[in-house]
């Protein structure tokens, strides 16, 4: 190996380093957990190596629940944030007097703390002994009854928890593609309007097609970002999440950990796996769609 080649190595050397302490390690050594039957966390000893752990997850109700809420809180806000993100970057990228202005205004909800946010959605939704809370006062103005958003039916707490969730993804989004549209050559946007094309036929052949890599990078991040909520439930629901039934996946890695019915890291670290590899196969499935319709 020649000189410059170590020193390439050299430089990689840090973030090597950083890696293999803070990310392969930690990975190992879930695996290891996850597969060591009866562990006591205070003797730091085990009985037993199988896959008692992942059976016992997979048949734990509260992991079950949590798993049915972290797939509704993707199917629902990944596409929905992504979707209304490109509608309003298209607007914003056709505005040209206080554009800066506008795209400040959009992103100031993802630069705001994630309770602070929770706390303003609380008073929106929840009911009190003083109020039945904005939301409901305007179902009410229509003639319909008041809903408790936050401690009422469960479809009420999952149409609250998948509004939060857009409110807060969609800022960096609508900056994601703004960025995106803005760098498409406007030759052809001319070349097209030349040719009379309208403007339905001028998104679907051009502006989507030279943006696509944007969007998958956007749909993939979304992806692996909803799979990770746990904060946004907490600051609406608070940290009983089981009794809320709106614990997600890594919620019920927590509360296996530190939670009240915490002092479990081996059923903590096969939850984490599942997690590992549900994410790993949304992924790859993405990745294979994305040959056949991602332009690069």
């Amino acid at each position: 190996m020649d000189k410059n080649k170590w020193k390439g190595w050299l430089y990689l050397l840090p973030a090597i380093l950083f890696l293999g302490v803070f990310m392969v390690y930690p990975l190992i050594d879930v695996l290891i957990y996850s597969v060591e039957e009866g562990y006591n966390f205070a003797s730091q000893t085990y009985f037993d190596i199988g896959f008692y752990n992942f059976s016992y997850v997979l048949h734990d109700p509260y992991f079950l629940q949590a798993v049915k809420n972290t797939f509704l809180m993707v199917v629902i806000t990944v596409p929905i944030s992504t979707g209304l993100a490109l509608l309003i970057s298209m607007g914003l990228s056709s505005i040209r007097p206080l554009r800066k202005l506008y795209q400040t205004v959009y992103f100031l909800p993802y630069v705001t703390n994630t309770l602070a946010v929770g706390l303003v959605f609380m008073i929106l939704f929840k009911k009190t002994a003083y109020t039945d809370g904005m939301v409901n006062l305007l179902i009410n103005w229509f003639g319909g009854e008041s809903i408790d958003f936050i401690d009422g039916p469960y479809w009420a707490k999952m149409l609250v928890m998948c509004i939060y969730i857009i409110w807060v993804v969609m800022p960096f989004k609508i900056l994601i593609l703004t960025s995106a549209l803005s760098s498409v050559n406007q030759s052809y946007y001319n070349a097209a309007r030349v040719d009379g094309t309208g403007r339905g036929r001028i998104f679907l052949k051009i502006t989507l097609p030279m943006i696509s890599p944007t969007v998958f990078y956007l749909v993939i991040t979304g992806f692996i970002g909803a799979f990770k909520q746990y904060s946004d439930a907490v600051a609406l629901f608070g940290t009983d999440l089981n009794a809320a039934e709106m614990n997600t996946i890594v919620g019920y890695v927590y509360d296996m950990l530190y939670g009240d019915s915490g002092g479990y890291p081996s059923y903590a670290s096969a939850a984490a796996i599942v997690l590992f590899v549900i994410v790993l196969t949304i992924t790859c499935i993405n990745l294979l769609i994305s040959k056949k319709h991602i332009h690069y």
